[in-house]
């Protein structure tokens, strides 16, 4: 079940842009991996900090998604925001 706002959650949620960034990072891996096979010799530094960046990425998302964000969340008295 899609909560009331869901499109004002798509598009001001923290927590829903950083899950985007870290599903980037995660899609980038293997193409890197891939390239870096092929053509450059691999370097495991760029891999462990790609893996990194998503890891912090996701925890971040996390704690996105628990603090109050007042576009989104609306008041604190448990009124539904304001779309639009």
């Amino acid at each position: 079940m899609l909560v009331s706002n869901w499109r004002a959650v798509l598009k001001r949620a923290w927590s829903v842009r950083l899950m985007v960034l870290a599903l980037i990072f995660i899609i980038l891996e293997p193409i890197y991996t891939f390239v870096a096979a092929t053509w450059v010799a691999k370097n495991i530094y760029i891999q462990l900090g790609m893996s990194v960046v998503t890891g912090l990425l996701t925890a971040a998302a996390i704690v996105a998604r628990i603090v109050f964000q007042q576009k989104v969340s609306g008041d604190l008295n448990g009124k539904p925001p304001q779309e639009g």
